[in-house]
């Protein structure tokens, strides 16, 4: 309130010191690049050979591009039809379908991303491994200790704020990128076309497949889970979009983040089925890209790939440290989460729900321990299928004021425009929810329902009169997770056994 009685004078100083903690374009690429190119792509050439062919890769990469698009392209034309709404995904959520869905958005966003900062763990400690032998696997004992020291860190690193820690983005994102580009301009010089097209469409034993789509599209949808996950993080700039300095500059870095994502992301998958055939590179260990450069180029190719990928890594952790205290407090502001989310520091920081994302980061680490050999795959898709309701919502948001003609004039993109985003957006959604599978399904909807009980305590705190589920809708939505919930629990007991994914 003092703020508001306050002289014109101070009210500009306060204004121009509000504006020097802002983030400006290159801070918010940096955000963007570093949120999404995190070190997956460092065994992105065995995740996709895997389960598929050079042509199916290519489909796969078209596919994604398409859908990944129209949901950052969602984000581009939300920024600027609501930029009312700063911070990105709870808030669309929340304002096109209830407090509810919005704690659902908040909470599943929250959570996941912090399975991602596990697997982020268990790859930099298995990573490690190369350097100082002891953290094989990267979820032992010595890698659990490492890995919680290294959350510790990044939690008071977060606390300094993104303003303070944006430089350090920056330079994380060169060293993420500047391997990567030593790998592309390396393995370019070997490639052979000849080999490319060997297996075009995949194999059969000895014999080469030709074009089908009960071939080819079994193998593109395996990859969905390992392409959504390389581009979660898509939504960087918007998450922290109340620290950016103009909405204009978050459309600009969520374009300049994607297409340089991509583009990296087609060249790293495809280049090494040049070198090797596709059965060779599915079978190459972690990370496969340092395989390659050990076996080409020699020890110094594997060194730098694989400090690239501790570099990459660490530098992604702290960016969403940094995008994962921004969920939280936003829904406490808005009453659905608990009010010691609201807290934040002089720096600006959320303080609180920088806490609760480390402590609940620490638990999940421990956890990890116990998952044996597929903690990385386990995260990872855990991760990705969390995060589509997040996305989904989104999608349908900006279709839903499109259609309902609350879409403003005179922005950049048509109505027409906004109408066709959100409705192609949401179908990819669906999509990628079909492709996912059941297990993992099961799995987040067990997460979705345990988080229910945070929602009544933030609702009840910020006003105990307030009646919880009035809507019929509500009601709905809360039988639905509940009984999927409890299904998940059932399906997860009888599938896996000892809670072994």
């Amino acid at each position: 309130m003092a703020d508001n009685t306050s002289t014109g004078s101070s009210g500009s100083a306060a204004k121009a010191s509000d504006s020097s903690k802002k983030v400006g374009l290159i801070g918010l690429v940096g955000i963007v690049i570093s949120a999404m190119i995190g070190g997956g792509i460092y065994n992105l050439p065995q995740n996709m050979a895997a389960d598929a062919s050079a042509g199916a890769i290519i489909i796969a990469w078209v596919v994604t591009g398409i859908g990944i698009w129209f949901i950052a392209n969602t984000f581009r034309i939300l920024s600027a039809a609501r930029p009312e709404l700063t911070n990105g995904l709870y808030t669309y959520a929340e304002k096109g379908f209830g407090k509810l869905i919005g704690f659902f958005v908040a909470y599943g966003y929250w959570i996941c991303n912090c399975f991602a900062l596990v697997a982020y763990s268990v790859l930099v400690m298995a990573t490690l491994d190369y350097f100082v032998p002891d953290f094989s696997g990267g979820n032992n004992i010595p890698s659990i200790i490492g890995g919680s020291i290294i959350t510790w860190i990044m939690y008071l690193l977060a606390l300094q704020g993104a303003k303070s820690t944006s430089f350090l983005n920056i330079i994380g994102t060169i060293g993420k990128l500047l391997p990567v580009a030593i790998f592309i301009i390396a393995v370019a010089t070997v490639f052979k076309f000849s080999v490319f097209m060997e297996g075009f469409w995949g194999m059969k034993g000895t014999i080469d497949l030709t074009f089908s789509w009960d071939n080819v599209m079994p193998q593109v949808q395996a990859t969905m889970l390992v392409t959504l996950w390389l581009f979660l993080g898509i939504e960087g700039a918007v998450v922290v979009s109340g620290k950016a300095k103009s909405q204009a500059a978050v459309r600009k870095a969520t374009t300049i983040g994607f297409l340089v994502t991509l583009a990296l992301y087609i060249i790293v998958s495809l280049l090494p089925l040049g070198v090797y055939s596709q059965a060779d590179v599915g079978a190459m260990a972690d990370p496969s890209m340092a395989a390659i450069m050990l076996d080409k180029f020699g020890k110094w190719g594997e060194i730098l790939v694989n400090a690239g990928v501790i570099v990459s890594v660490l530098s992604s952790w702290l960016v969403w440290m940094l995008m994962l205290g921004e969920m939280p407090l936003a829904a406490s502001k808005s009453g659905i989460f608990p009010k010691a989310f609201v807290k934040e520091n002089k720096k600006g920081s959320p303080s609180t729900a920088l806490l609760w994302t480390t402590i609940i980061v620490q638990i999940v680490l421990v956890i990890s321990f116990f998952i044996g050999s597929n903690a990385w795959t386990t995260m990872i898709s855990i991760t990705s299928v969390m995060a589509l309701p997040c996305y989904l919502f989104c999608t349908l948001f900006l279709f839903k004021i499109a259609i309902k003609k609350e879409y403003p004039e005179g922005i950049f993109a048509s109505r027409n425009m906004a109408v066709f985003t959100g409705a192609a957006g949401s179908l990819y959604g669906l999509w990628l929810i079909y492709a996912a599978g059941l297990n993992y399904l099961m799995v987040a909807c067990i997460v979705y329902a345990v988080g229910l009980p945070l929602y009544i305590v933030g609702v009840r705190q910020h006003d105990p009169k307030a009646k919880l589920f009035a809507k019929t809708s509500d009601k709905v939505i809360v039988a639905v997770v509940v009984a999927l919930g409890i299904a998940g629990l059932v399906y997860s007991i009888v599938t896996f056994g000892h809670v072994k994914l």
